[in-house]
């Protein structure tokens, strides 16, 4: 497995892994959500949604993006912003396809980004995700890279 820097022909490939990536995390909640605020949220379906936030992401200028490659297919990528104001880097999105999952390549990438912005000059590296059970294996590969948890509640109500 190797790490590049994401090209635009990647796109497909990483739309498609991300989606297969984020299918239980969305089920879950989707449970975990009052029905009529998750409705608010994702009225076309959460796919629409997050393929739109993927190409966002990819596109964006702040933004750098990196791919994970196996066996001449993409598998994983990680996207990460910086703020020099602060010196703090977001790892903004990050995704491994399921296939691939439980290899180490979440890590990989996650382990990479965290060099990467250390080398940037940034001294803070921020990650966020959901309590819910679908994201506990992104909470598990986070914690195993050093990130500490600051536990936030964040409540929703539907107007």
């Amino acid at each position: 497995m190797q790490i590049e820097p994401y090209d635009p022909y990647q796109l497909d490939a990483v739309i498609r892994l991300s989606l297969r990536a984020w299918s239980p995390v969305f089920d879950s909640i989707q449970n975990a959500m009052d029905a009529d605020v998750y409705q608010e949220f994702y009225p076309d379906n959460w796919r629409v949604s997050q393929q739109k936030a993927v190409e966002d992401v990819c596109a964006a200028e702040d933004t750098n993006v990196w791919v994970a490659i196996d066996a001449g297919s993409t598998v994983g990528f990680v996207a990460v912003k910086l703020d020099s104001e602060s010196s703090m880097g977001e790892i903004y999105m990050v995704a491994v396809d399921p296939d691939f999952q439980g290899h180490g390549i979440g890590t990989t990438l996650m382990e990479f980004a965290l060099a990467w912005m250390k080398e940037a000059g940034m001294s803070i590296a921020m990650v966020e995700t959901g309590g819910d059970s679908g994201h506990a294996p992104a909470r598990r590969t986070y914690e195993k890279v050093g990130f500490g948890l600051l536990p936030i509640a964040r409540y929703f109500k539907k107007l």
